[in-house]
């Protein structure tokens, strides 16, 4: 949880005043999907996956120690992310990114995703900046 925290909070303290992810709510994504974790006596990155229907599968919440980005440790969290839902069956995988990180399309068309549509942010959720959600999806082969 703290590594969430904390990558959300370098990545998207100019959007929100809030943390990204509580207990409570790691528990209810456990009841539904995995986390994936890349650690070295201490957690350093995870990403959260969830089967979402026949074929599709559904990633979020990519995160890693703010000290290792740009390590490519991402990019791993993300080939294992994949591996891990194909083999279960998917034969795509799906994600949604905020509209106002820049760096993160490119990031995602390099790994093959292309915008597929938006979302509504949440209500509730109090951004500083007028924001929805990009749709992405790939397929897995």
């Amino acid at each position: 949880m703290s590594v969430i925290n904390a990558a959300f909070r370098r990545a998207e303290g100019f959007l929100l005043d809030r943390d990204r992810i509580d207990l409570q709510t790691v528990q209810e994504l456990l009841q539904k999907g995995s986390f994936l974790v890349a650690e070295n006596s201490f957690l350093r990155g995870c990403v959260y996956v969830e089967p979402r229907g026949g074929d599709r599968s559904y990633l979020g919440l990519l995160s890693v120690d703010p000290q290792l980005q740009k390590s490519g440790l991402g990019s791993r969290l993300m080939n294992a992310a994949e591996a891990y839902c194909a083999k279960a069956g998917s034969r795509f995988m799906d994600l949604q990114i905020v509209s106002v990180r820049k760096e993160l399309p490119d990031f995602y068309h390099r790994r093959g995703y292309v915008e597929t549509g938006t979302a509504p942010f949440p209500d509730g959720l109090n951004p500083k900046l007028p924001c929805h959600f990009i749709l992405m999806s790939k397929p897995l082969s």
